[in-house]
């Protein structure tokens, strides 16, 4: 494989993955994230893996949540958050 200096970064195409599916790339960063797409089988599965994830959580309501789950995510979220450095 030849990685060629205009190619993105499993990093950068991870960062643009929510671009990708809303169709907020120009097209020619978007012919780069597909060429990083055609030889980067752990890309490949993140991405198959984010399209699962967008597809089951779209199922997914405020209303249809049971009694106290917004909460105890909330709070999980703010100690993730604060455990690694960000406000609580």
């Amino acid at each position: 494989m030849i990685v060629q200096p205009d190619d993105l970064s499993c990093k950068e195409l991870v960062e643009l993955v929510t671009d990708y599916f809303e169709d907020r790339i120009s097209p020619s960063v978007r012919a780069r994230f597909e060429m990083h797409l055609s030889y980067c089988a752990w890309c490949r599965v993140y991405l198959t893996q984010m399209r699962e994830t967008v597809r089951l959580t779209g199922r997914l309501s405020e209303e249809t949540l049971p009694a106290g789950s917004k909460e105890a995510l909330l709070n999980a979220f703010r100690g993730w958050k604060g455990e690694r450095g960000g406000e609580p």
